[in-house]
């Protein structure tokens, strides 16, 4: 097994959005869809990655900033591909483009209930804020897509 890391395209998206199913991310129909995601793409164009096995995508980090703070979006490893160091592969490369372009700290939300995610993420040398409450408010109406379901 030969996996190569390469800046994610939108061309990943069908490969990238099915690992997210089976990976059970919480995803939502607008800013999860293809155009979300091309156009988080473009405004993030150098901070996104895929591993790729044998032509196929493998696992992804979906990273961006604001210009001030970095963000973890979505970090998924395929099933059948994890314990190969591609997470940690994948985190490494987001880190450092986000420093390249001078961000100093980054954050990401993780479900409670995600044991393994969260095991990752200590591992990663993510800290727990327990300090904050995270807020969010809808502009529009969002589906929650239930990857559990698919």
């Amino acid at each position: 097994m030969a996996i190569t890391y390469r800046l994610m395209t939108i061309d990943d998206y069908n490969e990238v959005y099915d690992i997210w199913v089976a990976c059970h991310n919480g995803l939502n129909s607008t800013d999860d869809s293809k155009e979300g995601i091309e156009k988080y793409l473009k405004r993030n164009p150098t901070t996104s990655f895929v591993a790729v096995d044998d032509g196929h995508v493998a696992g992804v980090i979906l990273c961006g900033h604001d210009g001030r703070r970095g963000y973890i979006q979505h970090m998924s490893v395929s099933p059948d591909h994890r314990r190969l160091g591609i997470g940690g592969k994948l985190v490494e490369m987001a880190l450092d483009a986000l420093n390249k372009e001078g961000i100093k700290k980054v954050a990401l939300v993780a479900f409670k209930s995600n044991d393994l995610g969260n095991s990752f993420w200590e591992a990663q040398g993510f800290t727990l804020r327990e300090d904050l409450n995270y807020r969010n408010k809808a502009l529009v109406d969002l589906e929650i897509i239930d990857t559990y379901k698919q």
